[in-house]
C-alpha cells in the first residue's frame, strides 16, 4: 500500500512528469552521441582503408577489410553463442528465485489468518511436519538403481 501511495503521491506532485522529461532527454543526447560515434568510427575505417589502398593497393586492401569484417562478424557471433548458455541458466536461477519470493510471501500473508482460524497453529504444524519427514526419508534412503542415485 505505501509504494501506491508513493506513487500516486508522485503523479500529483508532477515529480512522474519531470523524471520522464529528464529521461527522454537523456535518450535524445545518448542517440546524437552514438550517431556521431559511428560516423567517427566509418571515418577513421575509411582512412585505414585508403591508408591500406596506398600501400597494398586497392584490390589486396578491399579482400582484406572483407575477410578482417567477416572475421570479426564470426568471433561476435561465437562469443555470444558461447555466453547464450550461462544466460540461460542465470534467467532459471533468477526465475527459481522470484518463485520461492512469491512463495514465502504468499505464506506470511496468509499466517495471520491460519492462526486464527479453527485449528490454528495445527492447520500449519501439521503439513510442516509432513513435508519435513518426507524429506528426511528421501535423503536417508539409499536407491537400488544406479542411475537414481547419479541424477540426485
Amino acid at each position: 500500500m505505501g509504494m501506491l501511495a508513493t506513487l500516486i503521491s508522485g503523479l500529483a506532485s508532477g515529480e512522474t512528469a519531470a523524471a520522464i522529461r529528464r529521461a527522454r532527454t537523456a535518450a535524445l543526447v545518448y542517440v546524437v552521441a552514438m550517431s556521431a560515434a559511428l560516423c567517427g568510427l566509418g571515418f577513421l575505417v575509411g582512412a585505414a582503408y585508403i591508408w591500406t589502398a596506398m600501400r597494398y593497393g586497392s584490390l589486396a586492401a578491399a579482400l582484406g577489410f572483407g575477410a578482417g569484417f567477416l572475421v570479426l562478424a564470426g568471433l561476435i557471433v561465437l562469443i555470444y553463442r558461447i555466453s547464450a548458455g550461462s544466460r540461460a541458466r542465470r534467467r532459471v536461477q533468477r526465475r527459481n528465485a522470484d518463485m520461492k519470493a512469491i512463495g514465502i510471501t504468499a505464506a506470511l500473508a496468509v499466517l495471520p489468518s491460519l492462526l486464527k482460524g479453527k485449528g490454528g497453529l495445527g492447520v500449519i504444524l501439521g503439513p510442516a511436519v509432513a513435508l519435513a519427514a518426507y524429506a528426511i526419508y528421501r535423503e536417508n534412503v539409499k536407491s537400488d538403481d544406479p542411475d537414481e542415485s547419479e541424477r540426485r
